[in-house]
């Protein structure tokens, strides 16, 4: 009969609410998280984990092994970078470090993980092992790469991997789950868009690669309602704009910057998405006198789940 783990948990919520907003009070960006590792370490040490470190630099791993003979080993894998933002919040464990803020929730997966930890080191009425996993430069970095390359699996051997991330709107207590593809690739790109720039007053004397690149953003999104299948799914947003000197408004500048994003399910549809990317940048540039190339970064690929360890999940 299995164990409902909750009242054990509840008697150290406390706890754990402070080492997360301890985390959150000192964030800590991709492949620094030097502090956030040495508590992990310290914590998982404290409750007789088997602590290994240095994998992707700050990756932290630590090693249970149940009391029950077994040879099939899980991981648990939590997040623990911050990102590059200025928090405007105002209670008392906001940030201490201008331009970083956990706004992505990885402090409350560090804690989470850890409370699982000290859990299961409780409790270890379970056969073969669990490896608890807190990888470092989840936001764009690619820490979880970084791992695999640098002997992660053959350190640590593992039959299933089983994570998760905080959702905002999802109610309290809730898991969203399924089989196959459940999170979109994320792919970075950026458009730069080349002209002579000139004197604000007298346009004519020169091209002007703001104009290219304002209708550029406003085509990006004609490809998911005109290129991408209605039955498909993808995403094109931009985050980044970058030109001229905000000193000299009286200049048109020789270069405009746009990065953003790209999300899909497929792999025709993220070739489809880079391809359009730049079809419109050159296109739009040559029609306005001006030159642009397209740089497209694939990073993260989709997020595949196995029907089996699913199952297990849902149960």
């Amino acid at each position: 009969m299995a164990v409902d783990p909750i009242p054990a948990l509840r008697a150290y919520q406390d706890e754990l609410a402070a080492i997360r907003r301890d985390i959150h009070r000192h964030p800590e960006t991709a492949f620094e998280e030097d502090r956030t590792a040495a508590i992990v370490a310290e914590r998982l040490a404290a409750w007789g984990i088997e602590v290994s470190r240095g994998l992707a630099r700050t990756g932290v791993v630590g090693t249970l092994r149940g009391r029950r003979q077994g040879v099939r080993a899980i991981a648990l894998r939590a997040d623990m970078d911050a990102l590059k933002l200025e928090e405007k919040n105002d209670f008392a464990h906001r940030s201490v470090h201008p331009g970083r803020m956990h706004a992505c929730g990885h402090d409350g997966h560090t804690a989470m993980l850890l409370g699982a930890a000290r859990y299961l080191a409780q409790n270890p009425d379970f056969a073969g092992s669990v490896h608890f996993i807190f990888q470092p430069a989840e936001e764009g970095e690619g820490g979880a790469r970084v791992m695999l390359e640098e002997g992660l699996f053959e350190r640590h051997r593992c039959d299933a991997v089983y994570g998760m991330h905080n959702m905002p709107g999802l109610a309290a207590g809730h898991f969203a789950i399924r089989p196959g593809a459940m999170l979109a690739s994320s792919d970075s790109w950026t458009a730069t868009f080349h002209g002579s720039g000139g004197h604000g007053a007298m346009p004519e004397r020169g091209t002007d690669p703001t104009m290219p690149a304002a209708a550029f953003v406003l085509a990006t999104q004609t490809i998911v309602g005109r290129n991408v299948a209605s039955h498909d799914a993808a995403v094109v947003s931009v985050g980044h704009l970058q030109a001229g000197d905000f000193g000299a408004p009286n200049v048109i500048p020789a270069q405009v910057v746009v990065r953003g994003t790209a999300r899909s399910f497929a792999r025709a549809t993220r070739d489809l998405l880079e391809r359009r990317l730049g079809e419109l940048a050159r296109s739009l540039a040559q029609a306005h006198g001006c030159s642009a190339e397209l740089d497209y970064e694939r990073r993260y690929p989709v997020l595949v789940n196995a029907p089996e360890q699913t199952r297990i999940a849902l149960e």
